[in-house]
């Protein structure tokens, strides 16, 4: 994990990252130097892992729904100086940040949280199918910014394009970065 320091130390905060597997929000959930709540799918909330989940703070979400309570428990959580955690894209994808769902924003622009981007690679399986034995994980985390997210839906438009831009261009540099120094394809 590269830039770990720019965590900050205290506050509220909403870490952004991109999602292309099962294995980032483990990953980032562990190397952060502050306890963090993600909102996590509700289908991993069954049996042991999801007793697991909940015993670490982690919140449930029902894609696909209109449902506030999740959202409503992230403010909690970031009203009362904390670290919530979620991915724009809203779901498991190619990791590029093509597009964002407007959650992160709203949370943004409820609680007055400051942004962290952290962008993860090298956690998708590779194109041929074959599964590396020892891939290479590199995560970067990008600077931490406060963007501004108006009043209504375009407001929230605006604010969500902007965390999306800066994610994506973190994992660009990200990209950028594994290519020049001979680490392949995300």
């Amino acid at each position: 994990m590269h830039g770990r320091e720019r965590m900050p130390a205290t506050g509220p905060v909403v870490v952004i990252a991109n999602h292309s597997s099962m294995v980032e929000p483990q990953l980032i959930f562990g190397m952060l130097p502050r306890r963090s709540a993600f909102l996590v799918k509700a289908e991993l909330f069954k049996g042991l892992v999801g007793k697991f989940l909940l015993a670490i703070g982690q919140i449930p979400v029902k894609r696909g729904e209109i449902d506030r309570k999740p959202l409503m428990t992230a403010v909690g959580v970031l009203k009362d100086g904390g670290v919530v955690g979620i991915f724009p894209e809203g779901t498991r994808g190619a990791g590029d940040v093509g597009a964002a769902e407007r959650g992160a924003a709203w949370l943004v622009r409820a609680s007055g949280a400051t942004v962290l981007p952290v962008a993860t690679r090298g956690t998708r399986k590779p194109a041929d199918g074959k599964r590396r034995w020892r891939p290479r994980v590199d995560i970067l985390v990008g600077e931490p910014f406060t963007p501004k997210v108006g009043p209504g839906r375009t407001g929230l438009d605006q604010g969500t394009e902007e965390l999306r831009g800066e994610l994506a261009a973190l994992v660009k540099t990200l990209d950028d970065w594994r290519s020049e120094n001979g680490f392949g394809s995300p």
